[in-house]
C-alpha cells in the first residue's frame, strides 16, 4: 500500500467556535529546505511560444515524420512565391529544409510571419534579430515590426545583403519601437527589391529575440521569469512530464541534440501536439535554474515510449549509459569527456545535481511491469555507483514488487477536486519515512460535482479554465499536509505551471500569457503558493488544542531567521473564524503581522482582474501570551512573529535537514 493507516477525512465545520491551540518550544523536527518548487514540462506551447523567448514560430522549418515540415505562420507579399526546399547544400544536417522565395511581378518580393500569435511590441525593448539566406542577392532587406491592424510600422531596420548561391550566409540586425503598440496583433515583415534577386533564395532560422532575462543570448522571456521568481521555488524538476517520453520509438527528449548552435538542433516532435524547436535546450534549463537560485531535480530518460513501447533489457544499456552521460555533462568535471564539452559550450563550472528522476509516471502507458522488473533497477544500479549520495527518485512511489525499490525515494502526482483535497490534510501523517516523498505534480482540475469525489478522467469531462479560489484553498490544505511532515516530503510543485491562452492541451494551469505581456495572469493557485513559499519553516513544531476543521494549520519556526510562524487555512466555514494561538515561550506585549488571502469562493483570476485581495495587519499578545485574530472563510494566511518580539535573539544553531540520507529516522532536534 501507499500510505500505512491514511487517516479519514475531517469532518468539514462550519460553526465558527474559535480555535485555540498552543505551539510547543520543543519536540518538533528539521524539515525539508526543498518544500516549494517548479515542474516544467513544454506543455501548452510553454517552451516554444512561453518562456523561451523566441518570437518568430516556425523559425526553421523543422519536423519529422509525426509532424510533417510545413510553411504554417508563414505568409508571401504581393505575388511572392513560397515553398519549402531540400538544397543539396542545406543550412545544417540538422536544419537541412528552407523557406525558398521566388518573386512575382511585383517590384517587391517578400513575406511575413505571425509569431505565437503575435508580437509584442514595447518601446523600451531592443530586438535582436538575425536569418540566413542562400541565393544571388545584392541589395537591401528591409525588416520590419508591422501592426496587423493599421499597417503602422513600429521598428524597422535594413540590412544591406551581398548573398551568393554557393554559400549560406548569416545577417543580423537591431531595432527599438517607436512607440508602444496597443496589442500584440502584429507581424514581422521581410521585404526587399525584386530587381536585386537573380534566382531563388532560400531562408533559414529566422530569428527574433526581446531582451531576456538576465539578457542571456538565446535566453528566457522576462515576465515569465519574474512571475516564477515571485514564488520563491527551491527546486527545478525538468524536463518533467509526458514531454520527456516522446510519443514513439525513436522519439524522445535527446538532451544532446538540444546542445550547442541552434543551427545544429534538429527539433523534437514533442508529445503535446506541436514541434519543439529545442531552443529550450539542456544548458537553457540549467541557466533558468542557477538563475532563480533552484535546486535541480533532473529527469532522465528511463526506456518507455508513450505509446506502451519499452525498451528490452537486453537493450537498455547505452540508454543507461546516455543518463550517466547527461548527468557527466550536467555536473562533470572538465577532465570528463561531456565535462569538457560543456566547458567547449563556454561553461567550465559544473552545475551541482542532488536529485536525478528516472523516467515519468512508468506506472502508466504498460510501463508498471518492465519498470518495476528491470528499467528501473538498471538505471538505479549504474547511478548510484558512480554518485552514490545522489538521491535518486522512482516516477511514482509503488513500483511494484518493490516499493520503491533500494533506498529510492518516490514521486507522487495527485490531480484532484477540491473535495478531495481539502479532504488530505492528515494524508501524509503516517507515511512512512523510509522513502521521503516527491510530490512531483498536483493541482486541483475540476470543480466539486454532486455524485463525484474526485475528477473524471472520461473525454470530454469538465475541467476548470483557470484555477479558481475555493480550489486553491484545497490546495492549501494539502501543502499544508505536506508542510507538517517535511521531514519526509521533499516538496512540491503544482503543474502544469504555464498556459499560452492560445493554444492549450491541458487546463488549469498556474501562470497564463500570451504574446502580450500586459495579458500575464497570476491565477488563484500562484498567490497562495507565492503566499506559503514566502515565509519558510525550518523547524516543524507540535501543536496541542484546538480541532482540525474548518481551520487547518502547521506551525513552526525559521532557524533563518528566528520568527516563530504558523500557516493557516479557513475552508468549509459560513463565518470568521476566531483563533486564539500561544507560542510557548512568548511573553505578552510581543508583536507580529498576520497576513491572509481571500477572494470570492468560485473567483478565477483573467486577464487584467486578479481576484485575490492581500490583508495585512498587526497583531500582538495579550496579557497570558495570547495572539487573538480571525480569519474569514475561504482564506489561507501566515501569523508570523519575529526573533527580537519572540524574545528568541537568534536563530537556533541545530542541524537543519540536509537530504534525507543524513535524516535519522525517529530523531528529534531540541529547542534552543
Amino acid at each position: 500500500m501507499l500510505f500505512k493507516n491514511l487517516l479519514s477525512a475531517t469532518a468539514l465545520a462550519a460553526a465558527t467556535q474559535a480555535v485555540k491551540f498552543t505551539v510547543e518550544s520543543s519536540g518538533g523536527n528539521a524539515t525539508s529546505p526543498y518544500q516549494y518548487g517548479i515542474m516544467f514540462e513544454d506543455i501548452n506551447n510553454s517552451g516554444d511560444g512561453g518562456v523561451y523567448a523566441e518570437l518568430v514560430q516556425n523559425r526553421a522549418f523543422q519536423g519529422d515524420r509525426l509532424f510533417h515540415k510545413n510553411l504554417w505562420f508563414w505568409h508571401p507579399i504581393g505575388g511572392t512565391d513560397l515553398h519549402l526546399a531540400n538544397l543539396s547544400d542545406p543550412l545544417s544536417s540538422a536544419l537541412p529544409t528552407s523557406m525558398q522565395v521566388t518573386g512575382g511581378l511585383e517590384d517587391t518580393i517578400g513575406f511575413w510571419n505571425e509569431g505565437f500569435w503575435g508580437f509584442p511590441v514595447v518601446s523600451s525593448w531592443q530586438y535582436n534579430g538575425s536569418f540566413y539566406i542562400h541565393g544571388d542577392f545584392e541589395g537591401d532587406i528591409n525588416v520590419a515590426l508591422v501592426s496587423n491592424t493599421t499597417g503602422e510600422t513600429y521598428a524597422e531596420a535594413t540590412v544591406e545583403a551581398s548573398s551568393s548561391s554557393s554559400e549560406w550566409t548569416q545577417y543580423r540586425y537591431l531595432f527599438t519601437a517607436s512607440e508602444d503598440a496597443p496589442d500584440s496583433n502584429n507581424t514581422l515583415r521581410f521585404t526587399m527589391p525584386a530587381s536585386a534577386v537573380s534566382g531563388p533564395l532560400n531562408f533559414n532560422l529566422l530569428s527574433l529575440f526581446p531582451p531576456t532575462y538576465n539578457d542571456r543570448p538565446n535566453g528566457l522571456r522576462i515576465d515569465l521569469m519574474e512571475a516564477m521568481a515571485g514564488l520563491n521555488p527551491s527546486f527545478f524538476r525538468f524536463p518533467g512530464g509526458n514531454n520527456l517520453e516522446g510519443n514513439e520509438p525513436p522519439f524522445w527528449w535527446d538532451w544532446k541534440e538540444s546542445l550547442g548552435s541552434l543551427e545544429n538542433r534538429p527539433g523534437f516532435p514533442g508529445t503535446w501536439d506541436y514541434e519543439n524547436t529545442n531552443g529550450l535546450g539542456l544548458l537553457e534549463y540549467l541557466l533558468w535554474a542557477q538563475d532563480l537560485g533552484m535546486e535541480l531535480i533532473l529527469d532522465v530518460w528511463a526506456g518507455l515510449w508513450l505509446n506502451g513501447t519499452h525498451v528490452p533489457e537486453d537493450e537498455l544499456g547505452p540508454y543507461v549509459q546516455d543518463a550517466l552521460d547527461e548527468i557527466e555533462f550536467v555536473m562533470g568535471s572538465t577532465d570528463t569527456r561531456w565535462g569538457a564539452y560543456r566547458a567547449e559550450l563556454g561553461y567550465p563550472e559544473p552545475f551541482p545535481v542532488r536529485f536525478v528522476e528516472v523516467g515519468n509516471e512508468d506506472s502508466l502507458n504498460n510501463g508498471t511491469a518492465s519498470y518495476g522488473r528491470y528499467r528501473f533497477a538498471s538505471f538505479y544500479n549504474a547511478i548510484h555507483e558512480k554518485y552514490p549520495d545522489m538521491t535518486i527518485i522512482s516516477s511514482y512511489y509503488d513500483v511494484g514488487p518493490v516499493t520503491p525499490p533500494f533506498d529510492a525515494s518516490g514521486d507522487f502526482h495527485e490531480y484532484a477536486a477540491p473535495v478531495q483535497m481539502s479532504s488530505q490534510f492528515g494524508y501524509f501523517d503516517n507515511y512512512t519515512n523510509d522513502h521521503p516523498l516527491f510530490l512531483g505534480e498536483y493541482a486541483v482540475v475540476t470543480y466539486d460535482l454532486p455524485g463525484f469525489n474526485m475528477p473524471s478522467w472520461e473525454e470530454g469531462a469538465l475541467r476548470a479554465m483557470y484555477p479558481f479560489w475555493y480550489g486553491s484553498c484545497a490546495e492549501a490544505i494539502y501543502l499544508l499536509s505536506a508542510e507538517r511532515n517535511a521531514d519526509k516530503i521533499i516538496g512540491a510543485a503544482y503543474a502544469p505551471i504555464f498556459m499560452n491562452m492560445n493554444r492549450w492541451q491541458w487546463i488549469p494551469d498556474m501562470i497564463a500569457y500570451d504574446a502580450n505581456p500586459a495579458h500575464l495572469v497570476l491565477s488563484t493557485s500562484y498567490r497562495m503558493v507565492e503566499l506559503l513559499s514566502s515565509v519558510r519553516i525550518t523547524e516543524n513544531l507540535p501543536t496541542t488544542g484546538g480541532r482540525f476543521g474548518p481551520a487547518y494549520w502547521v506551525a513552526g519556526r525559521s532557524d533563518e531567521t528566528g520568527s516563530h510562524i504558523v500557516k493557516a487555512v479557513v475552508y468549509n466555514a459560513t463565518a470568521n473564524v476566531p483563533f486564539d494561538v500561544t507560542f510557548n515561550g512568548i511573553n505578552a506585549g510581543a508583536t507580529g503581522t498576520l497576513t491572509y488571502l481571500t477572494a470570492p469562493m468560485n473567483a478565477s483570476s483573467t486577464v487584467g482582474d486578479d481576484v485575490v485581495q492581500r490583508q495585512t495587519t498587526s497583531i500582538t499578545s495579550d496579557n497570558e501570551g495570547r495572539f487573538s485574530f480571525q480569519m474569514p472563510p475561504y482564506s489561507v494566511g501566515i501569523v508570523e512573529i519575529d526573533a527580537e518580539s519572540a524574545g528568541c535573539g537568534s536563530p537556533a544553531q541545530r542541524q537543519g535537514w540536509k537530504g534525507w540520507k543524513d535524516w535519522v529516522p525517529g530523531h528529534r532536534y531540541d529547542a534552543h
